[in-house]
């Protein structure tokens, strides 16, 4: 039986194995430290299609059909998909996956997505409610500038602490034992070389709450979401009894330079020293220098496509034993910017280990 932990968490008794992911990305993305990992890239971000909000669409098409083609599954065998991105009404996730039809559930937690897919598609795992789930989500650099920021053509300056929109898509699959084994009796019929010997599972989540300090600088989202990974990470601690010491790597979503800073802060105020464990997406997909990227990568692709090239990777070849996941999100649209509203952070734990 599954256990509640303190107010926010979740440890799963039969944990479900994380058994396929893909990711895709763009020219900017390929440059990066992480570059050669992508299954597939678009050099000019485009996709073959005529609008930003298309070609973030494909990805999120194309990403999903990577994982379930590694997998050998087919589409009908998903019994839910979980899907997001960062514009309005889920348009990427809506107009890209509809043709898939599989039951389906959009999902908005601005940057954070990818954490809040991952929790939803492994609580329903694991609750017995489907054998295989699927957690996908993406942001691109054209569509999202588009919607949240003035249009490239003012050419406005852009502060220290901006992060730049990582064009990218993430899909993962969750599934019982039976799913996984099948999945690993397929890589052996195909002969298909995998990527380690380890089964990757997600025994625990924790959700977070929305954590609001009164930021309204839309150039500034690591200090908006620096808050909440705190809070989540210090819950997800308390809840499961652990200290930071019991992971080998704490990884937050797209905090960047500024929101690192405050986060480690933050937590040593509340008695925790992160330091050592911490790392961050947004610091990890790009040479922040080289490319100029500002204050580091951002958007719900950012920590997708992070995840899969670097992290799950990593876990299955025994580099790494067991993280903690924590996407971050700003939760700002036009409306409340324009309005005068500060901008409210939220963070999504998951626990991923290797067997």
């Amino acid at each position: 039986m599954n256990r509640q932990l303190g107010r926010q968490s979740l440890r799963f008794e039969e944990a479900p194995f994380l058994f396929s992911y893909a990711s895709i990305g763009s020219g900017r993305e390929e440059e990066g430290p992480l570059g050669e990992a992508f299954d597939a890239v678009c050099e000019d971000g485009k996709f073959g299609e005529k609008t930003w909000e298309e070609s973030e669409s494909t990805m999120q098409k194309e990403a999903l059909t990577l994982a379930i083609g590694k997998a050998g599954m087919k589409r009908d065998a998903i019994r839910y998909l979980f899907a997001g991105d960062l514009l309005g009404q889920t348009m990427a996730s809506a107009f890209g996956l509809k043709d898939m039809q599989i039951p389906w559930f959009g999902v908005y937690g601005a940057c954070s997505t990818s954490g809040e897919t991952l929790s939803l598609a492994s609580m329903s795992v694991a609750a017995g409610y489907a054998d295989t789930a699927a957690a996908v989500t993406s942001s691109h650099f054209g569509s999202a500038e588009k919607q949240f920021r003035f249009p490239l053509e003012y050419a406005q300056q852009r502060p220290v602490s901006s992060t730049w929109t990582v064009t990218g898509s993430g899909a993962f699959l969750l599934g019982t034992q039976a799913a996984y084994e099948e999945a690993c009796e397929y890589r052996k019929k195909a002969d298909k070389k995998r990527a380690g010997v380890h089964a990757i599972r997600v025994s625990g989540v924790t959700t977070g709450k929305m954590v609001d300090y009164g930021i309204k600088d839309s150039m500034n989202m690591g200090a908006a979401m620096a808050p909440a990974a705190c809070d989540t990470i210090v819950s997800h601690l308390q809840d499961f009894g652990r200290q930071p010491s019991d992971y080998d790597a704490i990884v937050t979503g797209d905090l960047g330079k500024v929101g690192k800073e405050i986060l480690l802060h933050l937590a040593e105020e509340q008695g925790f020293q992160l330091e050592r464990q911490h790392e961050d997406c947004g610091l990890l997909i790009y040479d922040c220098e080289k490319q100029e990227t500002d204050s580091g990568g951002s958007g719900c692709g950012c920590s997708a496509v992070t995840l899969a090239n670097h992290y799950l990777p990593s876990l299955e070849n025994g580099l790494l034993k067991r993280i903690l996941f924590v996407p971050t999100g700003a939760l700002i649209s036009k409306i409340s910017f324009n309005q005068g509203l500060s901008i409210p952070g939220i963070a999504h734990a998951v626990v991923i280990e290797a067997e």
